[in-house]
């Protein structure tokens, strides 16, 4: 699978989701949320197109960022991860409103903190690539 293609002009005021572009599952991920983001409050990028990602004082970690996907907030001012990250998106998101205030709940937060971490490090075996193998694109210059 191919990097979703760079974006040279990321929206102010929107939050900033940062996948792993090289996952198969990530990027099914990020189809599906791009056609539930009816009020167009996120933009996507892979985090692995690093000079695209805006400037901010949110100090993104990549190592951190291939465990976890990052949502930059529109100020750029910080970032989530993990289950914190999916709980922005959801607030965004109108079809997810409805759980949305369960997500924070205490025994949901830590269960879901647990599932969003299991999900992360097996994100290449959920969704398999062509022939097991996942192809990784060449450093454009």
């Amino acid at each position: 699978m191919s990097v979703t293609a760079p974006i040279t002009t990321i929206q102010p005021g929107k939050g900033l989701v940062l996948y792993d572009g090289y996952c198969a599952f990530c990027q099914r991920v990020v189809k599906i949320l791009k056609k539930l983001d009816w009020l167009k409050q996120l933009e996507f990028l892979s985090f692995r197109e690093a000079d695209q990602i805006p400037a901010n004082t949110a100090n993104l970690d990549p190592l951190k960022m291939e465990e976890e996907m990052h949502l930059l907030i529109p100020s750029r001012k910080k970032a989530f991860a993990g289950y914190a990250a999916f709980r922005w998106i959801a607030g965004r998101i109108p079809l997810l409103w409805l759980i949305w205030p369960l997500l924070f709940v205490p025994g949901v937060t830590e269960l879901g903190n647990q599932a969003y971490l299991w999900v992360a490090k097996n994100r290449f075996k959920l969704v398999p690539c062509k022939d097991g193998v996942c192809e990784i694109p060449l450093k454009r210059k």
